[in-house]
């Protein structure tokens, strides 16, 4: 009884298939189609297209720059211990090799015979805007490439948060230590 029943499903489920469906219209990427005047299957993206989840609205977080064109002065994200210990380790991972874990710019390539880095202790660095950092690690300078496909957004802020530690350990006014260290710089 069921066989009787499943055999005229079955013929019905067949006859559906029609081979059109198998070959379906359609160009196939970077071939030439009569059908666009330019004869290109490929067609241009509009202006301002954005992938979807790739909108990067926030200038100062994405390019480090401020709505008045500049590098931003500050990080655009809060300065936690989380987020130095991610960037100690960022840091080590990409930075140390050239410019040393201390950044004195005197990392392994320099061991190795390689032109030396700038330190990040002389002065025209140490008063250089923090999204000048993050500018420089996203699109590179002088013999230093980018390192935008290695390292993300939020990771590059990291490192510029533990670059500013870094340079703050190296040159710490005065007035920010206690007491004893005071007297222990005095001797």
């Amino acid at each position: 009884m069921r066989r009787a029943l499943l055999l005229p499903l079955l013929a019905l489920a067949l006859g559906a298939c029609r081979d059109d469906m198998h070959n379906q219209a359609k160009t196939k990427p970077l071939r030439e189609s009569p059908f666009f005047a330019d004869h290109s299957s490929a067609r241009p993206l509009p202006e301002g297209v954005v992938a979807r989840g790739f909108l990067r609205a926030d200038a100062a977080l994405y390019r480090g720059v401020g709505e008045d064109g500049k590098f931003v002065l500050d990080l655009p994200v809060p300065v936690t211990k989380t987020l130095l210990l991610r960037g100690q380790e960022r840091f080590n991972i990409f930075c140390s090799p050239c410019h040393g874990r201390a950044g004195d710019g005197q990392g392994m390539i320099v061991a190795r015979g390689f032109k030396s880095p700038s330190t990040f202790h002389v002065d025209r660095l140490r008063n250089e805007r923090a999204g000048y950092f993050f500018d420089v690690m996203t699109n590179g300078f002088g013999q230093m490439s980018s390192y935008a496909p290695q390292i993300t957004p939020e990771d590059r802020w990291a490192v510029v948060a533990w670059l500013r530690t870094l340079q703050a350990s190296q040159n710490m006014p005065e007035e920010f230590l206690g007491k004893e260290d005071r007297e222990a710089l005095s001797r």
